[in-house]
């Protein structure tokens, strides 16, 4: 069924919902249920993304890496929330474009969409190199930037095909990854429960000891970095034209799959540090292991079948990670096509597909992640930029919330826990994150940022000159 076609803002009594403007072509299709929405948000995530970074958070929490997950989801938990409020009332594609334009303004909109678009982009990208880089690993004599585009070139004929029959596969796949995850999960509490921990059985959640006493600082510091496991969620915001039964089921797929990765992450993080044969000050003293920490737990203590068998997960784990992240900047370009925002011809759809957003978005996906495939230091420089977009449209999205609410009283009722308490406490948390990130990331976000600002001018001056003409 197409989206509808309805007024951009709902009445003052918040009756109705707001849908989209009117588009060039028929317009998304209603096909994806519940179990869709969350296959979308675990694959973009990926059920073992702690696994790349177990050994930095290990070392800078002094070894308390499963309460970092916990506090990383509680905190992640504030912008979940705020995206449930602003989906039920905004059941757009676009997401954070379409809040930020309901809740503060069309330049607002734009910002956020813009500087959304930064992360959705290059996300793909690096998860794209990561399968290549695995692959490679695998089958050496094909190099990895081959790899890379042939992942590329895979999922994106999935996209191009449909949002349901590329719900479908991803389904098959993430079931892969979870298969992959239990095992994992089952033979760690085997040994645990043979050989007994390499650390102390609250040392996951208190810290091991070895780099001084328990400090929040440090926990702090680790869960600026654990945070980034978990852009992703927010994609499934993207697909709020084309799901079944009404926004409130995107709200709660967005608040599920957030619950869920914070469940499986602290579970995986917790087995692994109790297996760990090094410490976390023997982490911290040699960076060079922090990457393979979580691989050298497995291979020490359960073998190097599973430590095989978990990377060809992450290889093609890593893949449809991608596939979901180019569905959702697919989207992403649609709607701020549509709201006239970026060439018209992005928002032509057929057969309820996006194919031209699709195609764009892989195009400059495509490049950026065969680029970094055929450098030696092309995964530091994507990771580098690829967070700063989405912390600053979780910002806007906060904002959003309190405009929509409370300064534009669309609601019937303001809350001020759900409307006020919450998005300024997101807001400062997602502040402290992008405080804590490194400074060439910093930098290429205020770029970007800048020319972000650029285009919005120029878009302001020519429309001035066309009502002027």
């Amino acid at each position: 069924m197409s989206a509808h076609s309805t007024n951009a803002h709902p009445p003052s009594d918040g009756g109705r919902e707001p849908g989209p403007p009117a588009a060039e072509g028929e317009g998304l299709r209603r096909t994806l249920g519940f179990r869709d929405l969350v296959v979308y948000g675990l694959l973009f995530i990926a059920p073992m993304a702690p696994v790349g970074v177990f050994g930095t958070l290990d070392a800078k929490s002094h070894g308390a890496v499963a309460l970092v997950y916990v506090v990383a989801t509680v905190a992640m938990a504030f912008t979940a929330f705020s995206y449930a409020q602003m989906v039920r009332v905004v059941p757009q594609a676009g997401s954070v474009f379409a809040y930020a334009r309901a809740g503060l303004g069309n330049g607002a909109g734009f910002v956020a969409g813009w500087m959304a678009m930064l992360d959705y982009l290059l996300i793909p990208a690096v998860a794209y190199l990561f399968s290549g880089i695995a692959m490679h690993e695998l089958v050496p004599e094909v190099s990895r930037w081959v790899w890379t585009a042939i992942a590329v070139v895979v999922t994106t004929a999935l996209n191009l095909w449909g949002v349901r029959p590329a719900a479908r596969v991803g389904f098959a796949i993430l079931a892969m990854e979870i298969v992959v995850l239990v095992v994992f999960v089952v033979s760690a509490i085997v040994v645990l429960a043979r050989d007994g921990a390499e650390r102390g059985w609250l040392s996951p959640l208190s810290g091991d000891g070895t780099q001084g006493a328990f400090a929040l600082s440090a926990v702090v510091g680790a869960v600026s970095v654990a945070v980034l496991s978990y852009l992703g969620f927010d994609a499934i915001a993207s697909f709020a034209e084309e799901v079944t039964g009404g926004s409130a089921k995107v709200a709660r797929a967005v608040l599920f799959c957030l619950a869920l990765t914070g469940v499986l992450f602290v579970a995986q993080t917790y087995l692994a540090a109790l297996l760990t044969p090094v410490s976390s000050a023997d982490l911290a003293a040699h960076p060079d292991d922090q990457g393979s920490a979580f691989y050298s737990a497995v291979d020490a203590s359960v073998g190097s079948w599973l430590h095989d068998l978990v990377a060809v997960s992450k290889a093609v784990g890593a893949a449809f990670a991608a596939l979901a992240g180019q569905a959702a900047a697919g989207r992403l370009l649609f709607a701020m096509s549509r709201g006239r925002r970026l060439p018209r011809l992005l928002s032509r759809t057929e057969s309820g597909t996006p194919r031209v957003a699709l195609l764009c978005a892989a195009t400059v996906t495509l490049i950026a992640a065969v680029w970094a495939a055929r450098r030696d230091d092309g995964m530091n420089h994507l990771v580098s930029v690829v967070d700063i977009g989405a912390l600053t449209a979780f910002a806007l999205l906060h904002a959003s919330v309190i405009g929509w609410f409370v300064v534009r009283r669309r609601g019937s009722t303001v809350s001020w826990w759900r409307h006020v308490l919450i998005p300024v406490l997101g807001t400062a948390i997602v502040i402290a994150v992008i405080a804590e990130a490194s400074g060439s990331a910093q930098v290429v976000g205020g770029i970007w940022l800048a020319v972000g600002l650029v285009v919005l001018w120029v878009q302001g001056v020519r429309r001035g000159a066309e009502e002027d003409g």
